[in-house]
């Protein structure tokens, strides 16, 4: 019992719980962002992409493969707004953050650890330098 209480109480089965419980919460708003705007968006010009209708019939049982297709339509427009609202600003983010960063530093040439452009002497192998 002991182990299986330790298991509950790590630190990464709390963290995927946070993780699941808001990426449902994100994922309710990025249906409902993509219903409110995107989908009006695309049925003003080309009409409603909904083929929830389409279906085939085989000796009595019938296949809507319509649905599927809607839901692939969809899959695909949540998919393009997360990538172009969320993914990419945030790349471009931390690429600038980085950036930023790393010109601060420079390389030590014994050692080859990060330090500060103005160091006269590596934190890490203590060789003395020249400022940048």
């Amino acid at each position: 019992m002991s182990g299986f209480k330790k298991f509950l109480l790590r630190g990464n089965l709390i963290e995927l719980a946070v993780a699941v419980v808001v990426g449902a919460a994100f994922s309710a708003l990025v249906t409902a962002f993509v219903n409110a705007f995107i989908g009006p968006l695309i049925a003003l010009l080309g009409g409603q992409p909904n083929f929830n209708s389409l279906a085939f019939t085989i000796s009595g049982t019938r296949f809507p493969y319509g649905v599927f297709i809607t839901a692939v339509i969809s899959f695909l427009i949540i998919a393009a707004v997360v990538y172009f609202l969320v993914v990419l600003p945030t790349t471009k983010l931390l690429e600038r953050l980085n950036r930023a960063e790393k010109a601060g530093e420079q390389q030590c040439p014994h050692c080859l650890s990060d330090i500060p452009l103005m160091a006269t002497r590596c934190r890490f192998c203590t060789t003395e330098l020249t400022p940048a």
